[in-house]
């Protein structure tokens, strides 16, 4: 521990590039130790060169290297780009902003704050889609697809994807015309901006602290590379580097920062520049920057006497830089170094968000380890077995194939040549079937090609990408129900990686790039705190499974039903068609009721409702009919007995009268008659009391 801090302080003595550069001298030590190598043979396998050193025995001959390995890398590449970039916009910025509606009985100066609120939020509506368009357009401009792109190639092969988000000035230059008196001048204009660009890092160019598992968590990053002396030259020129010389680092590129291994003949005539990022000691920054101050403030001295003949009196001796006694040990600040010693600038983060411009994530992680696992790593295995098969065919190939011939050499002539060819006369001492005789080694056995053909089955299986020609032998077509829960294995593992790249790499670089480009292009970009999300859909292989299940569900639904156009227009969403989105505006447009029709509607349901009602009172006045006459017939069916017994009386008193004057039959005749009507009246009673029960 002593060491250590003996060691600390010997390099915080001899200034800040020197405490830079040891920190990424020990962190460049330890990826040459662990990961170099490693990270060389992936990218030969996945380029298809051969190198000695990935001999798999010491006679092998042939140099074959099969490209299951590399289809995988680019087909799981493929997959992501077409998830993240398919649609067109890759990202998005939440709306969650709700237009309050008026409401009634407000009153004058509640409805004047509403309008306010209202016209405040439709502003915000409109900053959230201006910017979201204006991201994009700068987005197109600088390329940002295709260097996504190859940070996606990069964690593939390597298994990590690093970037650095590089701000820089650029002039825009336009066609324009401008009228000078009477003649209309054509010509240009230009405009200087500040632009957000992304810059993928090759893993040998990157550098970071062996125990850190994000850029974040770690003392710092640095990016190590190569570059012409003209790169720096220009921004020297635009003020952005010192003005100090700088020479090339060696005559040839070092063997640690070398960008493709495979060259025979690597550039030379380059300059080593060391961009950090992270943390460094305050004194030493506020040390470097005050030598910086002093050095400016000689250079003006000396031109002010070059100019004045009596000049001020600077005292440059006193120039000191202001510290704060309560800050703390370590600041965050941006160090570029020029071929291990020259400082070309050293400031404190000047981003307002103090983030570190670099981006990284892992295709997959690997627990507490900044270095991911990619296509390359676990198809390894299965590569270097496959590779052994394929070369062991060839080289067996040579001895099967080839004419061999057994000679006596006491019988051959002196000075023949040993060589077997069409039409070659061979001269012997003797009988030749007693001096020559043909060697045959055999047949290659059949089995190699079945055995390769497993191999790359588990490749594809390793990797999860599956081609058209792997995915019959992979999975059971005859199945719907096999295809499906074969097909959900491979999206589950694709899905991963995309979540995976999108919350670690996409969406940080959409925020980072709008927040450089609110601080540094306020005119162009509203300073707000927007949320960003990514608009990314599903893969090819996912988009092709899901309008499977689309369309069988349609074929079950009749046209009429109103969630018909709902999964026509999923369907159409999922396609990469030209004019999909004239074809959802058509569905949605199809969707919405026809004016003319729906005046139409309601002028008929209105007739209806008048029928209706028409026809309900018609009905009314029937049952009211009916009720009166049904309390008429009731009526009239009381007063009938009273009638028959008033009748009955005055019968009676008839008879009375007459009674001297009647026979007996009469009589008789009389008494059945007065039976019968008290018969009757019984009757009339019973039918009352069942009626009224």
């Amino acid at each position: 521990m002593e060491t250590e801090d003996l060691e600390q302080r010997l390099y915080e003595d001899n200034g800040l590039s020197s405490w830079v550069m040891t920190k990424c001298d020990q962190w460049q030590q330890h990826y040459v130790d662990n990961y170099k190598e490693t990270f060389r043979e992936y990218y030969r396998i996945w380029r298809g060169k051969y190198d000695p050193n990935d001999k798999i025995r010491e006679s092998e001959r042939s140099q074959l290297i099969s490209p299951a390995t590399a289809q995988a890398i680019e087909s799981s590449v493929a997959e992501i780009e077409e998830a993240t970039f398919g649609r067109g916009e890759f990202f998005d910025i939440r709306d969650d902003i709700v237009i309050p509606d008026m409401k009634e009985g407000m009153s004058e100066q509640e409805q004047a704050q509403l309008q306010a609120e209202m016209r405040q939020k439709a502003m915000d509506k409109q900053k959230i889609e201006y910017l979201k368009q204006k991201l994009g357009e700068d987005f197109q401009k600088q390329k940002v697809r295709k260097d996504i792109g190859e940070v996606l190639l990069n964690a593939a092969i390597f298994g990590t994807g690093i970037a650095e988000v590089i701000l820089d000035l650029e002039n825009e230059v336009k066609p324009a015309t401008q009228t000078m008196g009477d003649v209309m001048a054509q010509g240009i204009t230009e405009t200087e901006r500040a632009v957000v660009r992304l810059k993928p890092v090759l893993p040998q160019n990157f550098l970071i602290q062996p125990e850190a598992t994000d850029i974040q968590s770690s003392l710092g990053v640095a990016i190590d590379e190569e570059v012409s002396p003209h790169s720096i030259k220009l921004l020297q020129e635009q003020g952005i580097y010192r003005d100090v010389v700088v020479g090339s680092s060696s005559t040839e590129t070092s063997d640690d920062l070398e960008v493709d291994s495979t060259l025979a003949v690597q550039p030379d005539g380059v300059v080593r520049l060391t961009k950090y990022y992270g943390l460094v000691p305050r004194h030493l920054l506020d040390a470097e920057l005050a030598e910086k101050t002093e050095d400016e403030l000689v250079d003006e001295i000396v031109e002010v006497e070059e100019e004045e003949p009596n000049p001020l009196a600077y005292e440059v001796e006193d120039v000191e830089v202001e510290v704060k006694s309560g800050d703390s040990y370590y600041v965050e600040a941006c160090v570029v170094i020029a071929n291990g010693g020259t400082i070309l600038k050293a400031i404190e983060n000047p981003y307002m968000m103090k983030d570190r411009p670099v981006l990284a994530f892992p295709w997959d992680v690997v627990p507490s380890r900044f270095w991911g696992r990619g296509v390359t790593e676990k198809a390894f295995h299965s590569q270097k077995a496959l590779d052994a098969e394929l070369r062991g065919r060839i080289d067996a190939l040579a001895l099967t194939n080839v004419p061999m011939m057994a000679m006596d050499a006491t019988r051959k002539p002196r000075g023949e040549k040993g060589e077997i060819r069409p039409g070659k006369m061979i001269l012997t001492n003797g009988d030749p079937r007693e001096v020559l005789q043909p060697f045959n080694f055999g047949q290659v056995q059949n089995i190699t090609f079945a055995q390769a053909e497993a191999l790359q089955n588990q490749i594809q299986a390793a990797t999860g990408a599956f081609d058209s020609t792997g995915m019959p032998n992979a999975i059971n077509r005859t199945s719907s129900s096999t295809l499906s829960m074969g097909l959900s294995a491979i999206i589950k593992r694709q899905k991963r990686t995309l979540v995976n790249f999108q919350e670690s790499f996409l969406v940080p670089f959409v925020k980072m790039a709008a927040c450089r480009y609110m601080q540094f292009d306020p005119e162009n970009y509203p300073v707000e705190d927007f949320i960003f999300t990514v608009s990314s859909s599903l893969g090819i292989l996912q988009r092709e499974y899901e309008i499977t299940q689309l369309v069988q569900l349609l074929q079950t639904m009749p046209q009429d039903n109103p969630v018909y156009p709902l999964l026509v227009k999923a369907v159409i969403e999922n396609m990469s068609l030209s004019n999909r989105e004239e074809l959802d505006r058509m569905i949605d447009n199809s969707m919405q009721p026809d004016p003319q029709q729906q005046q139409l509607a309601q002028a008929t349901a209105q007739t209806q409702l008048e029928f209706t009602q028409s026809q309900t009172q018609a009905l009314i006045g029937q049952a009211s009919e009916s009720q009166a006459r049904a309390k008429k017939i009731q009526a009239e069916t009381v007063a009938i007995p009273i009638k028959e017994e008033t009748d009955r009386i005055e019968a009676i008193a008839d008879i009375t009268r007459a009674d001297g004057e009647l026979t007996r039959d009469d009589k008789m005749k009389l008494k059945i008659a007065e039976t019968a009507i008290k018969e009757r009246g019984a009757t009339i009673q019973e039918e009352k009391l069942s009626a009224s029960t």
